[in-house]
Protein backbone atom coordinates (compact mmCIF):
# COMPACT_ATOMS: atom_id res chain seq x y z
CA UNK A 1 0.00 0.00 0.00
CA UNK A 2 2.68 2.38 0.74
CA UNK A 3 3.97 2.22 -2.61
CA UNK A 4 0.99 2.77 -4.25
CA UNK A 5 0.42 6.08 -2.34
CA UNK A 6 0.94 9.10 -4.50
CA UNK A 7 -0.53 12.84 -4.39
CA UNK A 8 -3.90 11.80 -6.22
CA UNK A 9 -4.52 8.66 -4.48
CA UNK A 10 -3.51 10.03 -0.59
CA UNK A 11 -6.49 12.11 -0.01
CA UNK A 12 -9.25 8.78 -0.72
CA UNK A 13 -6.86 6.59 1.29
CA UNK A 14 -6.84 9.13 4.26
CA UNK A 15 -10.65 9.47 4.13
CA UNK A 16 -11.25 6.00 3.62
CA UNK A 17 -9.44 5.12 6.41
CA UNK A 18 -10.87 7.61 8.47
CA UNK A 19 -14.37 6.51 7.87
CA UNK A 20 -13.28 2.86 8.93
CA UNK A 21 -12.35 3.10 12.20
CA UNK A 22 -15.05 5.85 13.03
CA UNK A 23 -18.30 3.77 11.16
CA UNK A 24 -16.72 0.82 13.56
CA UNK A 25 -16.52 2.36 17.03
CA UNK A 26 -18.81 0.70 19.25
CA UNK A 27 -17.23 -3.25 18.12
CA UNK A 28 -14.01 -1.27 18.33
CA UNK A 29 -14.03 -0.56 21.76
CA UNK A 30 -15.99 -3.46 23.50
CA UNK A 31 -13.75 -6.42 21.85
CA UNK A 32 -10.12 -6.97 23.29
CA UNK A 33 -9.45 -8.79 20.16
CA UNK A 34 -10.21 -5.78 18.20
CA UNK A 35 -8.37 -3.30 20.32
CA UNK A 36 -5.23 -5.90 20.35
CA UNK A 37 -5.51 -5.79 16.65
CA UNK A 38 -5.40 -2.03 16.58
CA UNK A 39 -2.08 -1.51 18.46
CA UNK A 40 -0.48 -4.13 16.11
CA UNK A 41 -1.81 -2.14 12.96
CA UNK A 42 -1.08 1.07 14.63
CA UNK A 43 2.73 0.33 14.98
CA UNK A 44 3.24 -2.35 11.82
CA UNK A 45 0.69 -0.27 9.60
CA UNK A 46 -0.71 2.94 10.38
CA UNK A 47 1.70 4.61 12.06
CA UNK A 48 4.96 3.04 9.95
CA UNK A 49 2.99 4.16 6.92
CA UNK A 50 1.65 7.39 8.12
CA UNK A 51 5.25 8.09 9.01
CA UNK A 52 6.50 8.08 5.85
CA UNK A 53 3.68 10.11 4.65
CA UNK A 54 5.67 13.23 7.16
CA UNK A 55 9.23 12.23 5.89
CA UNK A 56 11.19 15.06 4.15
CA UNK A 57 10.72 13.32 1.00
CA UNK A 58 7.14 13.87 0.77
CA UNK A 59 7.49 17.65 1.64
CA UNK A 60 6.82 18.88 -2.35
CA UNK A 61 3.72 16.07 -2.30
CA UNK A 62 2.11 17.82 0.90
CA UNK A 63 3.10 21.24 -0.54
CA UNK A 64 1.41 21.04 -4.03
CA UNK A 65 -1.54 19.20 -2.05
CA UNK A 66 -1.61 22.17 0.33
CA UNK A 67 -1.69 24.68 -2.39
CA UNK A 68 -5.14 23.48 -3.94
CA UNK A 69 -7.64 24.60 -1.26
CA UNK A 70 -10.29 22.64 -3.10
CA UNK A 71 -9.08 19.39 -3.22
CA UNK A 72 -11.02 18.29 -0.04
CA UNK A 73 -13.19 15.15 -0.17
CA UNK A 74 -16.05 14.86 -2.54
CA UNK A 75 -18.58 13.08 0.67
CA UNK A 76 -17.72 16.02 3.01
CA UNK A 77 -19.64 19.91 2.16
CA UNK A 78 -16.37 21.36 3.90
CA UNK A 79 -13.51 21.67 1.96
CA UNK A 80 -11.02 19.92 4.46
CA UNK A 81 -7.85 19.56 3.07
CA UNK A 82 -5.97 16.52 2.68
CA UNK A 83 -3.53 17.41 5.59
CA UNK A 84 -5.77 18.54 7.66
CA UNK A 85 -7.58 14.91 6.74
CA UNK A 86 -4.54 13.41 7.65
CA UNK A 87 -3.80 15.14 11.44
CA UNK A 88 -8.29 14.52 12.42
CA UNK A 89 -6.83 10.26 11.60
CA UNK A 90 -4.75 10.55 14.69
CA UNK A 91 -6.99 12.72 16.61
CA UNK A 92 -9.79 9.54 15.57
CA UNK A 93 -7.57 6.77 16.23
CA UNK A 94 -6.32 8.34 19.58
CA UNK A 95 -9.90 8.70 21.07
CA UNK A 96 -10.35 4.68 20.18
CA UNK A 97 -7.38 3.65 22.34
CA UNK A 98 -8.32 1.52 25.66
CA UNK A 99 -7.66 2.91 28.90
CA UNK A 100 -4.29 0.64 29.31
CA UNK A 101 -0.67 2.02 28.93
CA UNK A 102 0.92 1.64 25.94
CA UNK A 103 3.90 3.10 23.78
CA UNK A 104 4.12 2.61 20.49
CA UNK A 105 7.44 3.94 18.55
CA UNK A 106 8.41 4.63 14.98
CA UNK A 107 11.05 6.47 13.36
CA UNK A 108 8.72 9.57 13.08
CA UNK A 109 5.93 9.26 15.56
CA UNK A 110 5.66 8.27 18.92
CA UNK A 111 2.40 7.41 20.66
CA UNK A 112 2.21 7.33 24.34
CA UNK A 113 -0.99 6.66 26.42
CA UNK A 114 -0.69 6.69 30.38
CA UNK A 115 -2.39 7.08 33.29
CA UNK A 116 -3.50 10.43 33.93
CA UNK A 117 -2.10 12.00 37.32
CA UNK A 118 -2.56 15.04 39.64
CA UNK A 119 -0.26 17.00 38.60
CA UNK A 120 0.87 15.23 35.37
CA UNK A 121 4.04 15.70 33.90
CA UNK A 122 5.66 13.68 30.97
CA UNK A 123 8.70 14.17 28.65
CA UNK A 124 8.08 12.65 25.89
CA UNK A 125 11.82 12.94 24.45
CA UNK A 126 14.47 15.27 24.83
CA UNK A 127 12.67 18.11 22.64
CA UNK A 128 9.13 18.42 23.91
CA UNK A 129 8.23 18.55 27.72
CA UNK A 130 4.25 18.12 28.99
CA UNK A 131 3.03 19.07 32.21
CA UNK A 132 -1.02 19.78 33.25
CA UNK A 133 -0.70 21.64 36.93
CA UNK A 134 -4.12 20.08 37.82
CA UNK A 135 -6.42 17.44 36.75
CA UNK A 136 -9.60 15.08 37.47
CA UNK A 137 -7.12 12.18 37.27
CA UNK A 138 -9.88 9.20 38.26
CA UNK A 139 -9.98 6.80 36.06
CA UNK A 140 -8.54 8.92 33.22
CA UNK A 141 -5.34 8.28 30.70
CA UNK A 142 -3.95 10.64 28.22
CA UNK A 143 -3.10 10.39 25.29
CA UNK A 144 -0.02 12.19 23.39
CA UNK A 145 1.60 11.56 19.80
CA UNK A 146 4.76 13.64 19.11
CA UNK A 147 5.45 13.88 15.38
CA UNK A 148 9.00 13.78 14.29
CA UNK A 149 8.79 16.07 10.84
CA UNK A 150 4.75 16.73 10.72
CA UNK A 151 6.23 20.18 9.87
CA UNK A 152 6.18 19.34 6.23
CA UNK A 153 2.25 18.01 6.53
CA UNK A 154 0.87 20.86 7.27
CA UNK A 155 0.98 24.38 6.45
CA UNK A 156 2.16 27.38 8.30
CA UNK A 157 -1.30 29.12 7.45
CA UNK A 158 -2.11 31.10 10.66
CA UNK A 159 -5.77 33.07 10.94
CA UNK A 160 -4.73 36.18 9.72
CA UNK A 161 -2.81 34.06 6.33
CA UNK A 162 0.19 36.39 6.61
CA UNK A 163 2.33 33.87 4.39
CA UNK A 164 5.41 34.10 6.56
CA UNK A 165 5.53 32.23 9.57
CA UNK A 166 7.36 28.99 9.82
CA UNK A 167 6.30 25.73 12.15
CA UNK A 168 9.21 26.05 14.19
CA UNK A 169 8.57 23.01 16.72
CA UNK A 170 7.86 19.94 16.95
CA UNK A 171 4.03 19.63 16.67
CA UNK A 172 2.89 17.55 19.56
CA UNK A 173 -1.16 16.32 19.67
CA UNK A 174 -2.48 15.63 23.03
CA UNK A 175 -6.68 13.96 24.13
CA UNK A 176 -8.15 12.50 27.25
CA UNK A 177 -11.62 12.52 28.55
CA UNK A 178 -10.26 14.60 31.64
CA UNK A 179 -11.16 18.37 32.00
CA UNK A 180 -7.99 20.07 32.64
CA UNK A 181 -7.71 24.21 33.10
CA UNK A 182 -4.19 24.73 31.90
CA UNK A 183 -1.43 22.46 29.98
CA UNK A 184 1.70 23.84 29.73
CA UNK A 185 4.52 22.67 26.96
CA UNK A 186 8.28 23.38 26.56
CA UNK A 187 9.39 22.66 23.52
CA UNK A 188 12.56 23.02 21.39
CA UNK A 189 12.63 25.44 18.41
CA UNK A 190 13.84 24.20 15.12
CA UNK A 191 15.85 27.10 14.15
CA UNK A 192 17.05 29.47 16.14
CA UNK A 193 17.28 32.27 13.39
CA UNK A 194 13.87 32.97 13.43
CA UNK A 195 11.64 35.59 15.90
CA UNK A 196 8.27 36.75 17.21
CA UNK A 197 7.42 32.85 18.49
CA UNK A 198 3.59 32.07 19.00
CA UNK A 199 1.77 29.09 20.33
CA UNK A 200 -0.58 27.89 18.30
CA UNK A 201 -3.17 24.70 17.76
CA UNK A 202 -4.54 23.39 14.60
CA UNK A 203 -7.74 24.84 14.30
CA UNK A 204 -10.11 22.14 11.73
CA UNK A 205 -12.57 24.95 11.19
CA UNK A 206 -10.77 27.40 9.71
CA UNK A 207 -11.21 28.93 6.49
CA UNK A 208 -14.12 27.14 5.78
CA UNK A 209 -13.06 23.82 6.84
CA UNK A 210 -9.31 23.99 5.27
CA UNK A 211 -8.03 24.13 8.78
CA UNK A 212 -5.04 26.19 9.96
CA UNK A 213 -3.15 27.72 12.95
CA UNK A 214 -4.64 29.37 15.73
CA UNK A 215 -3.24 31.33 18.76
CA UNK A 216 -6.53 31.75 20.68
CA UNK A 217 -6.12 30.24 24.71
CA UNK A 218 -2.74 29.17 24.10
CA UNK A 219 0.28 32.02 24.71
CA UNK A 220 4.12 32.06 25.09
CA UNK A 221 4.88 31.65 28.58
CA UNK A 222 9.04 31.80 28.49
CA UNK A 223 11.69 31.78 25.66
CA UNK A 224 15.44 31.56 25.58
CA UNK A 225 17.13 30.48 22.56
CA UNK A 226 16.79 27.11 22.63
CA UNK A 227 13.01 26.23 23.47
CA UNK A 228 10.00 27.93 24.42
CA UNK A 229 7.46 27.09 27.04
CA UNK A 230 3.77 27.45 26.01
CA UNK A 231 0.99 27.18 27.97
CA UNK A 232 -2.75 26.68 26.46
CA UNK A 233 -6.61 26.60 28.39
CA UNK A 234 -7.31 23.93 26.32
CA UNK A 235 -6.18 20.00 24.50
CA UNK A 236 -5.92 19.59 20.92
CA UNK A 237 -2.62 19.97 18.30
CA UNK A 238 0.01 22.10 19.55
CA UNK A 239 2.89 23.95 17.78
CA UNK A 240 5.27 27.09 17.53
CA UNK A 241 4.94 28.69 14.58
CA UNK A 242 7.71 32.17 14.45
CA UNK A 243 8.00 34.74 12.04
CA UNK A 244 10.45 34.17 9.07
CA UNK A 245 10.78 37.67 8.16
CA UNK A 246 12.39 39.89 10.58
CA UNK A 247 13.29 42.61 8.71
CA UNK A 248 17.19 42.07 9.11
CA UNK A 249 17.65 43.45 5.82
CA UNK A 250 21.14 44.72 5.71
CA UNK A 251 20.17 47.25 2.50
CA UNK A 252 17.21 48.57 4.70
CA UNK A 253 19.55 49.07 7.18
CA UNK A 254 22.13 50.87 4.95
CA UNK A 255 19.40 52.99 3.52
CA UNK A 256 18.67 53.83 7.20
CA UNK A 257 21.39 54.88 9.04
CA UNK A 258 22.59 56.55 5.24
CA UNK A 259 19.63 58.67 5.57
CA UNK A 260 19.77 59.39 9.43
CA UNK A 261 23.10 60.16 8.52
CA UNK A 262 22.29 62.95 6.22
CA UNK A 263 19.66 63.96 8.05
CA UNK A 264 22.18 64.78 10.92
CA UNK A 265 24.72 66.56 8.52
CA UNK A 266 21.47 68.76 7.29
CA UNK A 267 20.61 69.82 11.29
CA UNK A 268 23.81 70.45 11.73
CA UNK A 269 24.94 72.91 9.39
CA UNK A 270 20.80 74.28 9.69
CA UNK A 271 21.97 75.35 13.25
CA UNK A 272 25.44 76.88 12.17
CA UNK A 273 23.46 79.06 10.12
CA UNK A 274 21.18 79.90 12.96
CA UNK A 275 23.99 80.87 15.23
CA UNK A 276 25.66 82.74 12.60
CA UNK A 277 22.66 84.71 11.46
CA UNK A 278 21.20 85.05 14.94
CA UNK A 279 22.19 88.71 15.84
CA UNK A 280 20.81 89.53 12.51
CA UNK A 281 17.37 88.32 13.01
CA UNK A 282 14.84 91.23 12.54
CA UNK A 283 13.42 92.71 15.28
CA UNK A 284 10.00 91.26 13.58
CA UNK A 285 7.86 89.44 16.21
CA UNK A 286 7.06 86.19 13.36
CA UNK A 287 10.43 86.31 12.23
CA UNK A 288 11.78 86.03 15.13
CA UNK A 289 9.20 83.15 16.46
CA UNK A 290 9.49 81.43 13.24
CA UNK A 291 13.37 81.12 14.01
CA UNK A 292 13.23 80.09 17.67
CA UNK A 293 10.77 77.23 16.34
CA UNK A 294 13.20 76.02 12.70
CA UNK A 295 16.36 76.14 15.79
CA UNK A 296 13.73 73.86 18.22
CA UNK A 297 12.62 71.48 15.23
CA UNK A 298 16.36 71.42 14.04
CA UNK A 299 17.63 70.21 18.22
CA UNK A 300 14.60 67.93 18.61
CA UNK A 301 15.14 65.97 15.89
CA UNK A 302 18.87 65.67 15.91
CA UNK A 303 18.74 64.27 19.75
CA UNK A 304 15.98 62.12 18.11
CA UNK A 305 18.25 60.95 15.89
CA UNK A 306 21.35 60.60 18.08
CA UNK A 307 19.13 58.45 20.34
CA UNK A 308 17.98 56.15 17.49
CA UNK A 309 21.24 55.34 16.36
CA UNK A 310 21.93 54.19 20.05
CA UNK A 311 18.65 52.41 20.08
CA UNK A 312 19.46 50.41 16.79
CA UNK A 313 22.92 49.68 18.54
CA UNK A 314 21.10 48.05 21.13
CA UNK A 315 18.95 46.63 19.63
CA UNK A 316 21.16 44.76 16.86
CA UNK A 317 23.68 43.43 20.35
CA UNK A 318 23.51 39.80 21.01
CA UNK A 319 22.83 40.49 24.88
CA UNK A 320 19.80 42.13 25.06
CA UNK A 321 18.88 44.98 27.48
CA UNK A 322 15.42 45.96 28.15
CA UNK A 323 15.80 48.75 30.69
CA UNK A 324 18.45 50.55 28.53
CA UNK A 325 16.41 49.71 25.32
CA UNK A 326 13.19 51.35 27.30
CA UNK A 327 15.47 54.56 27.63
CA UNK A 328 15.97 55.02 24.49
CA UNK A 329 12.22 54.17 23.36
CA UNK A 330 11.29 57.31 25.70
CA UNK A 331 13.46 59.84 23.90
CA UNK A 332 13.06 58.84 20.86
CA UNK A 333 9.23 59.14 21.31
CA UNK A 334 9.93 62.16 22.88
CA UNK A 335 11.61 64.12 20.78
CA UNK A 336 10.21 62.58 17.54
CA UNK A 337 7.11 64.09 19.03
CA UNK A 338 8.56 67.89 19.89
CA UNK A 339 9.46 67.57 16.38
CA UNK A 340 5.78 67.33 15.47
CA UNK A 341 5.04 69.68 18.42
CA UNK A 342 7.10 72.73 17.65
CA UNK A 343 6.07 72.09 13.65
CA UNK A 344 2.36 72.55 14.73
CA UNK A 345 3.08 75.80 16.71
CA UNK A 346 4.43 76.87 13.67
CA UNK A 347 1.12 76.08 11.90
CA UNK A 348 -0.61 78.12 14.84
CA UNK A 349 1.85 81.03 14.51
CA UNK A 350 0.86 81.24 10.69
CA UNK A 351 -2.59 81.26 11.17
CA UNK A 352 -2.30 83.33 14.37
CA UNK A 353 -0.69 86.45 12.44
CA UNK A 354 -2.52 85.81 8.97
CA UNK A 355 -6.16 85.49 9.91
CA UNK A 356 -6.39 87.54 13.44
CA UNK A 357 -4.35 90.30 13.40
CA UNK A 358 -0.69 91.65 11.86
CA UNK A 359 0.26 94.09 14.91
CA UNK A 360 -0.93 93.83 18.79
CA UNK A 361 -1.94 90.73 20.20
CA UNK A 362 -0.04 88.93 22.37
CA UNK A 363 3.08 89.60 23.05
CA UNK A 364 6.82 88.03 21.85
CA UNK A 365 7.17 86.24 25.48
CA UNK A 366 3.64 85.21 25.91
CA UNK A 367 3.86 83.57 22.42
CA UNK A 368 7.35 82.27 22.83
CA UNK A 369 6.50 80.77 26.05
CA UNK A 370 3.02 79.06 24.57
CA UNK A 371 5.95 77.43 22.02
CA UNK A 372 7.91 75.93 24.39
CA UNK A 373 4.90 74.31 26.65
CA UNK A 374 3.30 72.95 23.39
CA UNK A 375 6.29 72.06 21.58
CA UNK A 376 7.93 70.14 25.01
CA UNK A 377 5.30 69.90 27.22
CA UNK A 378 3.05 68.06 25.44
CA UNK A 379 5.44 65.22 23.87
CA UNK A 380 6.64 64.94 27.93
CA UNK A 381 2.72 64.28 28.78
CA UNK A 382 2.54 61.61 26.05
CA UNK A 383 5.90 59.87 26.60
CA UNK A 384 5.65 59.70 30.22
CA UNK A 385 2.09 58.51 30.14
CA UNK A 386 2.73 55.99 27.53
CA UNK A 387 5.69 54.58 29.62
CA UNK A 388 3.63 54.58 32.51
CA UNK A 389 0.97 52.87 31.46
CA UNK A 390 2.63 49.96 28.98
CA UNK A 391 6.14 49.68 31.07
CA UNK A 392 4.66 47.76 33.95
CA UNK A 393 3.27 44.82 32.03
CA UNK A 394 6.58 44.78 29.93
CA UNK A 395 4.57 46.34 26.82
CA UNK A 396 6.17 49.33 26.17
CA UNK A 397 9.02 47.92 24.06
CA UNK A 398 8.91 45.54 21.22
CA UNK A 399 8.70 41.71 22.30
CA UNK A 400 11.92 40.78 20.52
CA UNK A 401 13.45 44.04 22.33
CA UNK A 402 13.30 46.57 19.56
CA UNK A 403 14.04 50.00 20.79
CA UNK A 404 10.44 51.27 19.65
CA UNK A 405 6.89 51.31 20.96
CA UNK A 406 5.38 48.05 21.22
CA UNK A 407 2.25 47.42 18.59
CA UNK A 408 1.09 43.75 18.81
CA UNK A 409 0.59 43.44 22.72
CA UNK A 410 -0.26 47.33 23.70
CA UNK A 411 -0.30 49.25 21.15
CA UNK A 412 1.72 51.65 22.53
CA UNK A 413 2.95 53.28 18.57
CA UNK A 414 -0.44 54.58 18.62
CA UNK A 415 0.84 57.37 20.99
CA UNK A 416 3.35 58.49 18.45
CA UNK A 417 1.08 57.54 15.14
CA UNK A 418 -2.31 59.34 16.46
CA UNK A 419 -0.41 63.04 17.21
CA UNK A 420 1.80 62.93 14.58
CA UNK A 421 -0.94 62.41 12.02
CA UNK A 422 -3.62 64.69 13.27
CA UNK A 423 -0.80 67.55 13.61
CA UNK A 424 -0.17 66.73 9.38
CA UNK A 425 -3.86 67.21 9.22
CA UNK A 426 -4.31 70.36 11.55
CA UNK A 427 -1.60 72.18 9.21
CA UNK A 428 -3.13 70.79 6.35
CA UNK A 429 -6.21 72.80 7.29
CA UNK A 430 -4.34 75.88 8.72
CA UNK A 431 -2.83 76.11 5.29
CA UNK A 432 -5.83 76.07 3.07
CA UNK A 433 -6.85 78.74 5.35
CA UNK A 434 -4.02 81.04 5.16
CA UNK A 435 -3.29 80.55 1.75
CA UNK A 436 -7.45 81.68 1.26
CA UNK A 437 -7.12 84.88 3.48
CA UNK A 438 -3.56 85.79 1.74
CA UNK A 439 -5.31 85.64 -1.60
CA UNK A 440 -8.38 87.68 -0.45
CA UNK A 441 -6.73 90.22 1.20
CA UNK A 442 -6.31 93.37 -1.20
CA UNK A 443 -5.65 96.43 1.42
CA UNK A 444 -2.54 98.20 1.05
CA UNK A 445 0.21 98.07 3.64
CA UNK A 446 2.99 99.68 5.20
CA UNK A 447 6.27 98.22 5.57
CA UNK A 448 6.17 96.35 8.32
CA UNK A 449 2.96 94.83 7.08
CA UNK A 450 4.91 94.25 3.69
CA UNK A 451 7.78 92.54 5.80
CA UNK A 452 5.32 90.86 8.03
CA UNK A 453 3.37 89.42 4.91
CA UNK A 454 6.59 88.51 3.18
CA UNK A 455 7.51 86.18 6.46
CA UNK A 456 4.23 84.26 6.88
CA UNK A 457 4.66 83.30 3.11
CA UNK A 458 7.93 81.96 3.69
CA UNK A 459 6.01 79.97 6.75
CA UNK A 460 3.38 78.86 4.48
CA UNK A 461 5.77 77.81 2.02
CA UNK A 462 7.50 75.62 4.16
CA UNK A 463 4.37 74.30 5.46
CA UNK A 464 2.91 73.69 1.82
CA UNK A 465 6.34 71.58 1.39
CA UNK A 466 6.27 69.68 4.99
CA UNK A 467 2.75 68.53 5.14
CA UNK A 468 2.31 66.23 2.51
CA UNK A 469 5.36 64.83 3.11
CA UNK A 470 5.04 64.27 6.59
CA UNK A 471 1.53 62.84 5.65
CA UNK A 472 2.92 60.66 3.15
CA UNK A 473 5.51 59.43 5.60
CA UNK A 474 3.88 58.57 8.18
CA UNK A 475 0.63 57.27 6.27
CA UNK A 476 3.45 54.70 4.48
CA UNK A 477 4.70 54.10 8.79
CA UNK A 478 0.86 52.94 9.41
CA UNK A 479 1.31 50.65 5.97
CA UNK A 480 4.56 48.77 7.87
CA UNK A 481 1.78 47.78 10.33
CA UNK A 482 -1.08 46.43 7.93
CA UNK A 483 1.38 45.37 5.73
CA UNK A 484 4.80 43.95 7.91
CA UNK A 485 6.03 41.78 5.18
CA UNK A 486 5.90 44.57 2.07
CA UNK A 487 9.46 45.16 1.61
CA UNK A 488 8.48 47.90 -0.66
CA UNK A 489 6.66 50.29 1.69
CA UNK A 490 9.42 49.32 4.33
CA UNK A 491 11.72 50.44 2.12
CA UNK A 492 9.76 53.74 1.00
CA UNK A 493 9.10 54.50 4.52
CA UNK A 494 12.45 54.17 5.80
CA UNK A 495 13.96 56.53 3.17
CA UNK A 496 11.34 59.14 3.41
CA UNK A 497 11.82 58.87 7.35
CA UNK A 498 15.35 59.26 7.07
CA UNK A 499 15.58 62.25 4.88
CA UNK A 500 12.35 64.19 6.33
CA UNK A 501 15.09 66.63 8.33
CA UNK A 502 16.64 67.46 4.89
CA UNK A 503 13.08 67.94 3.43
CA UNK A 504 12.36 69.96 7.18
CA UNK A 505 15.25 72.34 6.99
Amino acid sequence: MQQELNISTLPNFLEELRNVTVGTTEKVTKTPASISSIVTILNNHILVTAGLLTSDEAKNSWDILNDKPNSGTENNSKKESPSSSFLKLFETVSSLLVNESLTIETPFILLKKTELTDPFYDRLNSSVTISIPETDKKDNFITTILFASMDNVLPPRDKENSGFMVINGKVVLVETRAKIKNISIISEILNDTLKDPQCVFWDFDLFDGLGGWSNQGCSVQSQNNETISCICNHLTCFSILMSSDSFKDSELEDITFIGVGISIGSLVICLITEALIWKKISTNTTAFLRHVFIVNIAVSLLIANIWFIVGGSLSGAEKKNPPACAAATFFIHFFYLAMFFWMLATGLLLLYRTVLVFEGGFSKTSMLVSGFVLGYGAPLIISVTTMAVTLPSYNYIRANHACWLNWDDSKALLAFLVPALVIVFINFIILLVVIFKMLNRRVKRNTAQAQEQHVLVVIARSLAVLTPFFGLTWSLGIGTIIAPTNKGIHFAFSLLNSLQVAVCL
